[in-house]
């Protein structure tokens, strides 16, 4: 029963409009009630009944024997937040402002957001998220919010939706005091993306300059990168500065130097490394490739899926290695892998070296050895190296 009305609540007029009161010793009249035909018709042949009270109302925590004597618009808006999905207790604390707020009032709200495109399905999410938007105010609050999505990210208005979705704290944000000094920063950091930062990176203009940005750019300079590298970090993952610096941060960074002997030129090179999950991803993945006695890069290691993985470690493991005599020594430091070779002499191997931009096949003949096919990831000037 419960579900029928929160179907029927989202898709009609009567968001907020449930009575409450016995249908048989009060009429409808008697209840003052917001106009809200103005939205969507209501459904010709479903109308809600007292039911939902026993279900909803009664067993809420609200509605203590202590609490018998709050107002019945008031039941009736606790009514309207949890027919739409929201944990009306949550958004109470949240909000306290809620208390006093009138139906009238987060009608508005929700026809204000309806005209710019935010759609009925998407309103449990935002409010559960924000429950502080619905005593907000259209004219100082809200209004400023899209111009600005407008005027200084160029978003379109048919785009709002998409980026409201992504981070309804934008709603709630000051344009003045948060968004635009965000914004600020952001740029002469070199970020010049306006639409990866609206769509994607958008939670990084609520974020606090002072509070939040600078001390996760400090950090990262404190793992012994530079402000030139950090900072290059950064653009080529903005991402890294929504990472908790405690949870995200000082663990990964542990792991990677501690237990996977890496080097600052392997996050500097693939800084996304901190986006995948520490235990499910980097730690398994990694045991995998120790365990196979393979080397990957960081990136492919990482980013590759579950069946690329688990073919490219089939393919680097369990070869015999096989140093060719007569590989100078600077080609042999490059030497990551070997891989099968099919020759007449199932002995012989190739040795996989750990260049890239250029990947040439070419025959060998070397003394005592068979012709061999050798496969290098290296520019042609370092397959000279070896005196073909």
């Amino acid at each position: 029963m419960f579900q029928a009305v929160r179907t029927i609540a989202l898709h009609s007029s009567s968001l907020c409009t449930v009575s409450l009161d016995k249908p048989s010793s009060q009429s409808p009249s008697s209840i003052s009630k917001p106009n809200t035909t103005h939205l969507i018709p209501k459904p010709n042949t479903t109308h809600l009944t007292p039911k939902p009270k026993s279900l909803i109302i009664q067993n809420h925590p609200l509605y203590t024997p202590t609490h018998e004597k709050l107002s019945i618009q008031f039941k009736e808006k606790i009514l309207c937040l949890e027919v739409m999905g929201i944990d009306s207790g949550k958004a109470l604390s949240q909000n306290p402002n809620l208390h006093t707020a009138t139906l009238e009032s987060i009608h508005s709200i929700i026809s204000f957001l309806l005209s710019k495109g935010i759609l009925h399905k998407d309103l449990p999410r935002i409010f559960g998220m924000c429950p502080k938007i619905l005593t907000s105010s259209i004219k100082t609050d809200l209004n400023p919010v899209f111009d600005f999505l407008v005027h200084e990210l160029k978003v379109p208005e048919h785009s709002f939706r998409k980026v409201v979705k992504k981070c309804p704290r934008l709603l709630t944000s000051s344009v003045v005091d948060q968004l635009k000094p965000a914004l600020f920063y952001l740029r002469r950091l070199g970020l010049r993306d306006l639409e990866a930062l609206a769509y994607q990176d958008c939670v990084l203009l609520v974020s606090n300059v002072e509070r939040t940005l600078i001390p996760k750019l400090k950090h990262l300079e404190s793992m012994g990168f530079s402000k030139e590298e950090t900072r290059c970090m950064v653009l080529r993952c903005p991402a890294l500065l929504t990472f908790s610096i405690e949870n995200n941060f000082q663990p990964k960074f542990e792991y990677f130097s501690v237990e996977m002997g890496g080097k600052l030129e392997e996050l500097k090179e693939f800084p996304q490394y901190f986006s995948f999950s520490l235990e499910n991803r980097i730690k398994v993945r990694h045991m995998e490739v120790v365990d196979s006695g393979v080397n990957l890069p960081l990136s492919l290691m990482l980013k590759s899926t579950d069946d690329e993985f688990r073919e490219l470690i089939k393919k680097r493991s369990g070869v015999p290695f096989l140093l060719i005599p007569y590989i100078t020594t600077a080609v042999i430091s490059f030497v990551a892998n070997v891989i099968q070779l099919k020759s007449s002499k199932p002995h012989l191997a190739a040795i996989l070296c750990n260049l890239k931009d250029c990947e040439a096949v070419v025959t060998a003949r070397y003394n005592g050895y068979s012709i061999l096919e050798i496969r290098y990831y290296a520019p042609i000037s370092e397959i000279s190296n070896l005196g073909l």
